[in-house]
């Protein structure tokens, strides 16, 4: 009871913290059953791999499109914003229980990445608004905590409802499971909506960040193009590769999201405490290392080693990229040390998340044509090239002071 005290004195009063937060629950949810099942609806429609690069292509197309979604909405407040995204990714996840075709099941996928999209920049604004003076960071890390939390269940439902319907119900028809999940997606995402009716608008739109492009900001824009780069061909294919190649099926992938998502509410933290310690420099520089044998081990593992310990191998490449991919912030403080104001931080950062999303689109076409062309490992050795250009240019960041 103390606990729970403790942190409600961190928010302002009467500004709706606790819905606010129980609806980030409820979406975290939905979007664990989300990122738990797609890989394998697709790959049980019949999607190859060439078209799941396709799909990847219109699925990131709001990302980079966010900045101008977001200028259409200058007249509307934070929280309405909250509302909207919402109701829009409940409007794509409800179509999928039509049982479309695959045109029309990227239409819908791009339409729940709209919503999800939207979300992400207006939770951070509010987190940071509800919280008292001085608690904004911790209010930041309480949206992650709960989002990782809601992750967590959401896969483990996706999990339990695939087991229980394959091995205990006997279900012969996998559509009927899918469609419970979207069933239940749709219910979750409903849920989240109803409580950001309880958080408080104060009427006020906020000033949106915007592209911003300058000369000393040169080497983030290009790490963001090498991060966007690798991590798409992990985003996009790594699942696939766990499906196609060693028929995983969606209970085991449910789960494994489910463990990826446990193990980064600690990850997530303590890779932030070793930034601070050893700079982001050396975080930088780290991390690419380890990606770029944790990509070769992804692309090889199955010319290696025997079938079953290559899929524990691959199974833990998997874990420790999701791990690897909270090392992301080293770049967005190395703007901080840079920058001259918070404004200029937000905008660049925003520019840099733009870039991102552009090579991921790319990245997602050009890996799906690799993949059919020259095979899974040559995918990965290209993951690989973009790690060692990603190194190559963090060593020419400049060291922190004391670091």
């Amino acid at each position: 009871m103390n606990s729970i005290r403790n942190l409600l004195s961190r928010f302002k009063s009467k500004s709706g913290a606790d819905a606010f937060f129980t609806s980030i629950l409820f979406w975290g949810c939905a979007a664990g059953c989300f990122v738990g099942v797609l890989n394998n609806y697709l790959a049980d429609g019949g999607m190859n791999e060439f078209q799941r690069g396709v799909l990847e292509f219109f699925r990131e197309m709001p990302g980079l499109l966010l900045v101008f979604i977001l200028a259409l909405m200058h007249k509307k407040t934070e929280v309405k914003i909250l509302r909207l995204g919402t109701l829009i990714a409940i409007l794509g996840v409800a179509g999928l229980l039509l049982s479309p075709d695959k045109a029309f099941i990227t239409l819908l996928i791009m339409v729940w990445s709209t919503g999800e999209h939207i979300l992400m920049p207006v939770r951070a604004t509010i987190a940071m608004h509800i919280a008292k003076r001085g608690s904004g960071g911790a209010s930041l890390g309480y949206v992650t905590g709960v989002m990782n939390a809601g992750q967590v269940t959401g896969s483990l439902l996706t999990a339990a409802v695939f087991f229980a319907g394959l091995q205990w119900f006997g279900v012969v028809n996998k559509l009927l499971l899918y469609n419970i999940v979207w069933g239940l997606i749709c219910l979750l995402t409903a849920v989240s909506f109803f409580f950001t009716l309880g958080c408080r608008d104060t009427g006020e739109a906020v000033r949106r960040p915007r592209l911003y492009f300058r000369r000393k900001y040169m080497k983030f824009y290009l790490l963001e193009l090498f991060h966007g780069a690798r991590k798409q061909i992990f985003l996009t294919f790594a699942p696939y590769v766990l499906i196609l190649i060693y028929h995983r099926d969606t209970a085991f992938m449910a789960t494994l999201a489910a463990v990826c998502a446990g193990v980064n509410i600690v990850c997530a933290p303590l890779i932030g405490k070793l930034t601070d310690r050893f700079g982001y420099r050396n975080v930088m520089i780290y991390d690419t290392v380890l990606l770029f044998f944790v990509c070769i081990f992804y692309g090889f593992a199955g010319s290696w080693f025997s079938p079953a310990v290559a899929g524990i191998v691959v199974c833990a490449n998997y874990l420790l990229d999701a791990v690897l991919s909270n090392a992301s912030l080293a770049s967005n403080l190395y703007v901080r040390a840079i920058s001259n104001s918070n404004e200029e931080v937000t905008s660049t950062i925003t520019t840099g998340i733009s870039i991102n999303h552009l090579i991921s689109i790319l990245a997602a076409l050009a890996g799906g044509w690799v993949w059919q062309k020259f095979g899974v490992s040559m995918l990965f050795v290209f993951a690989a090239l973009m790690a060692i250009g990603n190194l190559l240019l963090a060593v020419t960041v400049p060291k922190e002071a004391g670091k």
